[in-house]
Order: C-alpha cells, then sequence, then structure tokens
C-alpha cells in the first residue's frame, strides 16, 4: 500500500511539475513559504486559539478555505507558466510567484506576531504599508 501511495503521489507531482515547465527554484521557494505560511497558521489557530479575523482556535472550513486559496494561487502561477511559454519569455512566472512570495511572506510574519513573538517595528510599518497599497490596487 505505501508503494502504490508513493508512486501515486509521485506520478501526480512529476505531472504537475511538468505543467510548470520543470521544477524551477522560485516555484519550489513559494512552494515552501505556502507550507510555512500554512504550518504557521495551524500553529496560531491550534496552540494560540486566536487568528488573524479575530476569531480563535482550529475550524476546518477555515482550514480547507485556506487550501483552496493556496491551490488557486499555484493555478495563477500555471497560468503565468503557460503565458512565458506562449510569449517565448522566462519571467513572467518569476515575477508572479515572487509576487506570491512575498505575500506568503507577510501572512507568516503576522502568523508569528500572533504568536507573540516581536516584530521589529519597521517591518510592522512595512506590512501596513503593503497591505493598504494592495487594497488600492484591488477596487
Amino acid at each position: 500500500m505505501k508503494e502504490i501511495f508513493c508512486a501515486v503521489i509521485g506520478i501526480v507531482g512529476g505531472v504537475v511539475i511538468t505543467f510548470f515547465g520543470g521544477w524551477d527554484s522560485v516555484v519550489a521557494a513559494l512552494i515552501v513559504f505556502m507550507a510555512i505560511d500554512f504550518i504557521t497558521g495551524l500553529i496560531v489557530a491550534g496552540v494560540f486559539k486566536t487568528s488573524k479575523h479575530g476569531k480563535g482556535g482550529l475550524e476546518s472550513k477555515v482550514c480547507w478555505k485556506g487550501l483552496y486559496k493556496k491551490g488557486v494561487t499555484l493555478l495563477i502561477c500555471l497560468m503565468a507558466a503557460y503565458f512565458d511559454r506562449l510569449l517565448g519569455t522566462s519571467f513572467i512566472l518569476n515575477a508572479v510567484a515572487i509576487g506570491f512570495i512575498a505575500s506568503e511572506s507577510i501572512s507568516i510574519i503576522e502568523n508569528a506576531g500572533l504568536m507573540g513573538i516581536p516584530i521589529p517595528t519597521q517591518l510592522k510599518e512595512a506590512i501596513a504599508i503593503l497591505k493598504s497599497k494592495s487594497k488600492e490596487g484591488i477596487k
């Protein structure tokens, strides 16, 4: 059973990475940052019983919602990889993934702050500026 499971994971992973045009360091970094954000989010909710949204505790709906968001993030990166292929470039995926890495980094730092880890004032101010700029861009 273990061998079948590992084989299925390997095949699915290989197919997904093929769609991205190969295993790229920026895609690997994005996946690592997503995993760190997910884990720190679970710690904040499960251990510290708090969240960025004022509620607290682990909720399966919130967890699934976060996983869906991360899945759509990867789909957007997949679109960027195909734009690179269509245009014969190699920078669109990198730019999109780096933007998402920045977003994941902000979320990780917020999670660390919710855990009580002291965050430097300058970093808090930079995050506040980035958040306000991103909200202005969404309108």
